[in-house]
C-alpha cells in the first residue's frame, strides 16, 4: 500500500503540473477515447436483438473492456518492476487523472463568463455537459459548470485515485472503463436501457466511496457542507452523483440541480442545496474549493505512504 501511495502521489502531482499535452492528444489521442473509440463499435455492432441478448451483449461489452484495461494494467505493473520502470507507470498513471484538464475546461468557462460574455461561455460549457446550453442564462452556465465540476472531481480524480491505492494500475485503469462506458451506454433510454445496463450497474458499485470520499473533501475544502450533503445527496437521480454535488452546493451557500432540457426535451431534477442560484463569481469560487480539494487529496495519499 506505502509503494502505491507514493507511486499515486507522483502521478497526481505530475499531472496536475502538466497535464495531458494537447500535441500529444492530437497525436494519437487519449486512453479514454481509445476506449471510447472500442465502446463505440461495440455499440454499433452488439446493440440489438431483444431484451435479454442486448443485456447479455452488454455484460460481454463490459466485460471485454475490463479484461482489457485490467490486463493492460497488470502488464505494465509487472513489466515496471522495481526499477526506471516505475516512472512508465506512473506516467501512465496520469493518463487516468484529470486534475489538471477538469480545472481547464471549468476555467474555460469562467473566464468569459466572469467577463459577461455569455456567448462563449455557453459553447465553452456545452463541451463539459449534456444538457442543451444554448439558452441557458448567467446563471444556468454556472450551475452547469459547478454540477460538472463536482461530480468530475469523483469520477476524474477521486475514483481512479481511489482504486489505484485499492488495487494499483489495474484497478485505475479498470476504474477509467467502466466510468467511460456508463458515461457513453448507460442511459436509460430506448437504445441503451438494456445494453448499458452492466455498465451503469457496476459504475454504481466502483463510485459508491468514492463519491462520498469526494463530498466530504469538498466540504472539508469549502468550509462547509457537511449537512447539505447528508440531506441532499439522495435526493440525486444517481446513487452517487448527489453526494459531491450536495457538498459543493452547501459549501457556497447556493442551489444547484432543477430542471433542464437534453435535446429539447425538458427533464425534472431536485434542487440540492439553498439560497439563491449561483453567479458567476460563484464559479471561481468553486474552483477554489476545487483546488484546495486536490490538495487535500494530496495530502491524505501521502499520510497513507508516510504511516503504512
Amino acid at each position: 500500500m506505502s509503494a502505491r501511495a507514493e507511486q499515486l502521489l507522483a502521478a497526481l502531482v505530475a499531472e496536475a503540473a502538466i497535464g495531458y499535452p494537447a500535441w500529444l492528444y492530437g497525436a494519437i489521442g487519449h486512453p479514454v477515447s481509445w476506449i471510447g473509440a472500442a465502446i463505440a463499435g461495440m455499440d454499433r455492432g452488439w446493440n440489438r436483438g431483444g431484451r435479454w441478448r442486448r443485456k447479455l451483449s452488454g455484460v460481454l461489452l463490459l466485460g471485454a473492456i475490463v479484461g482489457i484495461a485490467g490486463g493492460l494494467g497488470w502488464a505494465i505493473t509487472w513489466l515496471a518492476g522495481d526499477g526506471w520502470g516505475i516512472a512508465v507507470l506512473i506516467l501512465v498513471a496520469t493518463t487516468g487523472l484529470a486534475q489538471r484538464s477538469l480545472y481547464d475546461h471549468v476555467a474555460a468557462v469562467a473566464r468569459p463568463l466572469l467577463a459577461g460574455d455569455l456567448a462563449v461561455a455557453r459553447v465553452a460549457v456545452s463541451a463539459i455537459v449534456g444538457r442543451d446550453t444554448a439558452g441557458l442564462d448567467e446563471g444556468g452556465v454556472a450551475v452547469a459548470a459547478i454540477e460538472s465540476l463536482a461530480e468530475s472531481f469523483c469520477d476524474g480524480v477521486v475514483a481512479p485515485a481511489f482504486w489505484f491505492l485499492v488495487a494499483g494500475l489495474p484497478g485505475l485503469l479498470v476504474c477509467k472503463a467502466v466510468n467511460t462506458a456508463d458515461s457513453m451506454i448507460g442511459h436509460r433510454d430506448e437504445r441503451h436501457g438494456d445494453f448499458g445496463w452492466a455498465a451503469a450497474r457496476t459504475d454504481d458499485l466502483v463510485m459508491l466511496v468514492p463519491a462520498r470520499l469526494s463530498g466530504l473533501l469538498v466540504a472539508l475544502a469549502g468550509g462547509g457542507g457537511l449537512a447539505t450533503m447528508w440531506r441532499d445527496a439522495g435526493k440525486h437521480a444517481s446513487p452517487n452523483g448527489g453526494w459531491p454535488e450536495a457538498a459543493m452546493a452547501g459549501a457556497l451557500g447556493r442551489q444547484l440541480g432543477g430542471p433542464v432540457t437534453y435535446a429539447g426535451e425538458p427533464a425534472s431534477r431536485a434542487r440540492l442545496g439553498a439560497g439563491p442560484q449561483p453567479v458567476a463569481a460563484d464559479l471561481g469560487r468553486a474552483l477554489a474549493i476545487y483546488r484546495r480539494a486536490c490538495l487535500l487529496l494530496w495530502v491524505i495519499v501521502g499520510g497513507v505512504a508516510w504511516l503504512l
